[in-house]
């Protein structure tokens, strides 16, 4: 029997069921529920045929037309289905929970699969999505020069239990000009803001949330106004490590790049840098000479990076200070420090 789900009940299920989007895949592409599976009822192509039959024509025309266009795939949707979910238990949507999910719904139904469809589809996910984004949060803030390990921090500090939000890996980009690593594709603009506003869904309100210190613009993926000005007024814990450290650190992971994409970047930079100091770091990348070529753009960097810090009220921003990289001993310190702190204010 087909179940329609609000859309707190259909999430719920999904963390234990496989979620079938069947909107095209250009839709699919733009944003979509994270982890669902993309099994189109029609091509890019078709939609828009079926689209403009609804709207010169009628509803009946549409529907009629979608079932020829459609003809003998529904045998090879079921076989899809069962190829990824088994059990034969699956929930279904479409963009907004008409005729294509209850069409894909009614034939997997029919078949013998347990069929839920979401009430509203993907735009009631989706404006769920936009509304998280103007309520408050208990943000707190890890800031620190490029190159201080504060993604593996934050990684370590959440297997501690703390709530972290990682918007870096929700945006596919380390944040900088060599932020893609010369591999890491973003997803779109809208399918980030899912990611994040499924992520401030599920936190817990009454703790706090760590997010790393950020531009508002990741790679060419931009940070929800309401978050940024919450981020921009959230404490900051600033970290602090010896520039030595920090070079060391970025030359396992940047050091070990694709030489044309590392000059690639520097290019990206070239105005800010300067002509000599670009000259001089192309230079220090083809003769293999990485950590010169990290201290000079850590230059501009660290430039940056402080500019961006003075802008914060002095008052939200407290100092840490750690002689070396280790990631999990500087994450225990900062969770015993908040506790010692929420202690002491208790």
């Amino acid at each position: 029997m087909q179940q329609v789900l609000d859309l707190p009940e259909f999430l719920e299920n999904a963390k234990r069921t496989v979620v079938v989007d069947v909107r095209t895949p250009l839709e699919f592409e733009q944003g979509h529920i994270p982890g669902a599976i993309n099994l189109p009822i029609f091509t890019n192509e078709q939609r828009v045929l079926v689209g403009t039959a609804y709207k010169q024509q009628s509803r009946a025309a549409a529907i009629l037309l979608g079932f020829e266009l459609v003809g003998g795939k529904w045998a090879d949707f079921i076989r899809e289905a069962e190829r990824f979910a088994p059990e034969k238990k699956i929930l279904v949507h479409c963009w907004r929970g008409g005729m294509r999910s209850g069409a894909m719904a009614w034939a997997f139904n029919l078949y013998g699969f347990e069929v839920a469809t979401l009430k509203g589809g993907y735009k009631a996910f989706r404006r769920a999505a936009l509304d998280s984004f103007p309520k408050q949060y208990p943000f707190k803030i890890l800031s620190g020069s490029t190159g201080s390990a504060k993604t593996e921090i934050l990684q370590e500090m959440g297997l501690l239990g703390e709530q972290v939000i990682d918007l870096e890996g929700l945006a596919q980009h380390q944040g900088s000009s060599f932020g893609s690593m010369g591999t890491l594709i973003q997803p779109s603009q809208e399918q980030f803001e899912n990611l994040l506003g499924a992520q401030l869904q599920s936190m817990d309100l009454n703790k706090p949330i760590w997010l790393e210190d950020e531009s508002v613009l990741i790679g060419k993926r931009v940070i929800p106004k309401p978050i940024w000005e919450q981020m921009r007024q959230a404490l900051v814990l600033k970290i602090q490590i010896p520039k030595k450290e920090r070079i060391e650190f970025l030359d396992t992971k940047y050091g070990i790049l694709d030489p044309e994409f590392l000059k690639s970047a520097v290019l990206g930079i070239a105005k800010r840098l300067g002509p000599l100091e670009t000259k001089q770091t192309l230079q220090a990348i083809d003769e293999g000479r990485t950590k010169d070529f990290i201290e000079k753009v850590l230059v501009y960097y660290d430039k940056a990076y402080l500019k961006g810090l003075n802008s914060r009220r002095s008052e939200t921003i407290e100092h840490i200070e750690f002689k070396s990289i280790s990631p999990e001993n500087h994450a225990k310190a900062i969770v015993e420090l908040v506790n010692c702190a929420k202690k002491n204010k208790d």
